[in-house]
């Protein structure tokens, strides 16, 4: 964590008093689970309260920004901009996926890189900042690393990774891609799926989210990577 407090101190001038949250919001469910005996704190409760704040701030802002739009519009805008891919995308920008911690399970299948695991560690940083500093300095945090990123128009478009990945197997020949949902874990109101996308029935990528939607999208993302490492599917029997 020492790294990580300099991490956020010396780009974003945030420095932690309680650091025991800190490394609550780092500490995902499958490292907690791991280490039992030692009642660690895992990030989901805070992802829930990040997510809450995100979605105040961003909401004032839109509607600040944009008087005339209506409220459908606003929502539509709200929806692109703190998606799951986002927000990963803005863990990464802030280096948060250095300094996560897995379980040994969940750094092996790729949960490091992983947009859901990402996502939310955003959100529970968030939250545990609110607990620690207040709104203002969220605010604060979120108009210097996110909302320039925003009015660029960097993230108002979501990748179609579905489509990319029949769009690349297809070039080959005629394939079957199928999506099937291997587990589903968690309450009603927090599910998380995991989906298996195979390829002329021979699995090729699994992938979360916590929708079927967000998981089909995560398996297709971590697939189209397997492929630009070249993995060839094609010589599967």
């Amino acid at each position: 964590m020492e790294k990580l407090e300099k991490v956020l101190y010396h780009a974003f001038g945030i420095h932690f008093t309680n650091k025991a949250l800190l490394e609550t919001a780092f500490t995902h469910t499958s490292y907690a689970n791991e280490h039992r005996l030692l009642n660690i704190s895992h990030n989901e409760r805070l992802e829930f309260l990040g997510d809450a704040v995100l979605q105040l701030i961003i909401s004032e802002y839109l509607f600040t920004k944009y008087p005339h739009k209506p409220e459908g519009d606003l929502s539509k805008m709200r929806s692109m901009i703190v998606r799951e891919e986002s927000l990963a995308g803005f863990s990464r920008y802030c280096s948060f996926d250095e300094f996560i911690k897995l379980g040994k399970g969940e750094e092996k299948s790729g949960g490091r890189n992983r947009d859901t695991i990402l996502g939310d560690l955003f959100e529970a940083f968030l939250g545990a900042l609110l607990l620690d500093q207040g709104v203002e300095q969220v605010r604060q945090f979120l108009e210097q690393v996110m909302i320039p990123q925003v009015e660029k128009g960097n993230y108002e478009r979501v990748k179609d990774y579905k489509t990319s990945l029949q769009e690349l197997l297809q070039a080959h020949g005629d394939v079957t891609i199928d999506y099937q949902v291997i587990a589903e874990e968690g309450p009603a109101h927090a599910k998380a799926f995991t989906v298996e996308v195979l390829v002329n029935q021979e699995p090729l990528s699994q992938g979360q989210g916590r929708s079927k939607k967000l998981a089909e999208q995560d398996a297709a993302k971590i697939a189209l990577a397997k492929l630009e490492r070249g993995l060839d599917v094609f010589k599967r029997n």
